[in-house]
């Protein structure tokens, strides 16, 4: 169907689009899985009859309309087969994060009151006991691998393959059941509810309806014209709004195939051999990669360093312009087709994004020099302005106006505002239903007539190119009134290989000081090309030789910041390398590995004050969790440096005079 316009239809349930799907291209691969490094395939014919199956079973089990079903895991195809089963009988699916520690879950299973759960593995399993007791709705939970659970027989645990045979004979004696469920389903019925990130607070449940997903979805396939012979590789967490968009809604209405990895561990090497058409990733895994491919160059010999460098040169030039279709010389054109066949493609190919038709980033804003070095090399890379309120789309960069500084225009039927006070509004198909159980977070969220408080500041430039600035209640004033915007300036710091995280003071402070964290690989092979010895990350992050690298990136955001009108006051003074990386596990990020700044506050205030005391070192203990559980108490002696200053308009030696 590639050369033909992609026909979306027209059907508002995913139960009613997989009827549909079976009917239309029953023969064509919907789902992949790589296990024990073979790719397994099924078509839509066969997912119609595993979903019919799951749904019956399930049925048998109790699981009744309006029910909430917790589904927790990696991406797996039964886990999201099972949230179409889930929803042919009229009960909801609720996702986690499959990384969340018991405490964490146990706040959703209570709040969202959910009576039932599908999860992967022992490991999951494990998680549910240890809470079940604290959540007094859970009745039943259906696990797909049984290893390592042979000794588990509590009467409320089910093998999924049991849980399906189950189905298959209920499906006889009843043959219309499964029918009559998909034809009662709806556009306006609730199709999943789904966690916020709680990045200031308690998780919020948004509820979202098929109309949500499936019209924000098909908008989003139109505008970049998706086929049924895409392929996209499902990585990302499936508690997230954009892996329901992606791998569910826009696969339901195209009809293509959603590849899922053999393991989070795998998933750069499945990436390579899926070659998938259309890719998501958030700007850390973009940054992560071309880290990478740096670390690679600079062991690479001299010769290669060379030609890499100059042809990377050429790219940055004119690569931005002829993806856009804009005029170039003859011999810029040339020497980039030439880069191409040298390094471009086989640096794609490695890369695993050779056949990328379009490929998005969102969530945090991506560097520019990062932005530009992808789509140099021919990447169509596009940022976008994303909520799990809006069902993801509310601006997308269109072909052609593709600029690193902006978030695109709306997508198609969004609607967009800028209050006085600089705060984002939108409204749209996908426009969430409401938080669940809180009335008055939805209220002060979504007004009457649909328009919703998205807490974001930025403007709309002449050409209706949005630009975010910062979070509103984020966005503070130092003591002389200068603005003080902290995820701004986090994010250019982050724009270095070298840093991975970083958290930024100043509101109502007399200057800017800041927490950074490391990238422990990239710092890591910087410091063994310098033979420079260390036991850890403790130990590495709190040497001299690693202070000065981080000057270097601080001194470069202080110069860019010199040139902005706005925040050139905001540059920073003083910074710390902290001593652990900040950790979902231990409540300083969200599982989306947002910054939850009041618990960070409250955790290092200590740390915080000495930036702002004249101390040049500060004793820290401090607790930190394993990935295993376990915890362990860290102590350190950290450095506290001065940053280099930039005059708006002079260089530090100006400035210095």
């Amino acid at each position: 169907m590639s050369g033909d316009t992609p026909n979306y239809g027209t059907h508002d349930t995913f139960p009613k689009l997989l009827v549909e799907n079976a009917r239309t291209r029953g023969d064509k691969s919907a789902s992949r899985e790589k296990d024990y490094g073979i790719w397994l395939s099924w078509t839509w014919g066969q997912v119609a009859d595993e979903i019919r199956a799951m749904a019956c079973g399930l049925a048998v089990l109790g699981v009744k309309h309006g029910d909430k079903v917790v589904i927790c895991g990696d991406n797996r195809p039964h886990l999201y087969w099972s949230m179409t089963a889930v929803q042919v009988l009229g009960a909801i699916p609720v996702p986690v994060y499959q990384d969340s520690v018991p405490d964490e879950m146990q706040y959703i299973y209570e709040h969202a009151e959910a009576r039932y759960a599908t999860v992967e593995n022992q490991e999951q399993v494990d998680k549910l006991l240890e809470i079940k007791d604290r959540a007094p709705n859970l009745e039943h939970i259906v696990y797909k691998f049984p290893r390592g659970m042979r000794h588990y027989n509590q009467p409320f645990l089910h093998l999924l393959s049991d849980v399906q045979e189950r189905g298959h004979a209920y499906d006889k004696e009843n043959p219309s059941f499964y029918d009559d469920c998909v034809a009662r389903s709806t556009g306006s019925d609730v199709a999943i509810m789904l966690y916020t990130s709680g990045t200031t607070g308690r998780p919020k449940g948004v509820i979202l309806s098929f109309d949500n997903l499936i019209i924000t979805g098909r908008n989003g396939a139109i505008r970049e014209g998706l086929r049924e012979d895409d392929d996209m590789l499902a990585y990302l967490p499936m508690a997230w709004i954009g892996d329901n968009i992606f791998s569910v809604a826009q696969a339901y209405v195209t009809g293509f195939c959603v590849c899922c990895p053999e393991s989070s561990e795998t998933v750069l090497d499945d990436l390579r051999e899926i070659g998938p058409t259309y890719f998501f990733a958030p700007p850390r895994i973009y940054e992560s990669l071309l880290t990478t491919v740096m670390i690679r160059i600079e062991d690479a010999a001299k010769f290669k360093q060379s030609m890499f460098h100059y042809y990377m040169g050429v790219a940055r030039r004119v690569g931005m312009d002829i993806l856009d279709g804009k005029p170039v010389a003859f011999l810029d054109r040339f020497n980039y087709w030439l880069g191409n066949l040298l390094i471009y493609a086989p640096l794609k190919n490695v890369l695993g994004l050779t056949n990328v038709r379009v490929a998005y980033t969102a969530g945090e804003a991506i560097g520019p020099d990062i932005f530009t070095f992808y789509r140099s090399l021919g990447l169509n890379l596009k940022q976008m302005y994303a909520s799990t309120e809006a069902s993801v789309f509310i601006t997308i960069q269109p072909d052609g106006e593709v600029r690193p500084e902006s978030s695109g225009t709306p997508a198609i039927d969004v609607e967009l505002r800028v209050e006085d006070d600089g705060e984002i509004m939108f409204r749209s198909p996908g426009v969430f239903q409401s938080y669940y159980k809180n009335d008055e977070e939805t209220e002060k969220t979504k007004t009457a007539d649909g328009w919703v408080h998205t807490g974001d500041a930025g403007y709309l430039d002449s050409d209706g190119h949005l630009h975010i600035i910062d979070r509103s209640k984020d966005v503070g004033k130092l003591n002389d009134g200068t603005m003080f915007a902290p995820k701004f300036l986090e994010n250019k710091l982050k724009f270095f290989p070298h840093i991975r995280e970083a958290v930024t003071f100043g509101h109502e402070r007399d200057y800017v000081a800041a927490f950074i964290n490391i990238d422990p690989e990239s710092v890591a092979n910087w410091a063994e090309r310098r033979n420079l010895a260390y036991t850890g990350y403790t130990d590495l992050a709190g040497q001299d030789p690693v202070y000065e690298l981080i000057a270097d990136c601080v001194a470069q955001v202080n110069r860019d910041l010199a040139e902005d009108e706005k925040l050139h006051g905001s540059q920073i003074k003083r910074f710390l390398i902290l001593h652990k990386e900040l950790d979902a596990d231990d409540g300083e990020l969200t599982r989306t590995r947002k910054v939850r700044r009041e618990p960070i506050a409250e955790k290092y205030a200590d740390l915080i004050e000495a930036l702002y005391s004249g101390v040049d070192h500060c004793q820290v203990e401090a607790e930190v969790t394993f990935e295993d559980g376990r915890t362990d108490i860290v102590n350190a002696d950290l450095k506290i440096q001065e940053a280099a200053r930039t005059d708006a308009g002079r260089s530090p030696a100006q400035a210095a005079e």
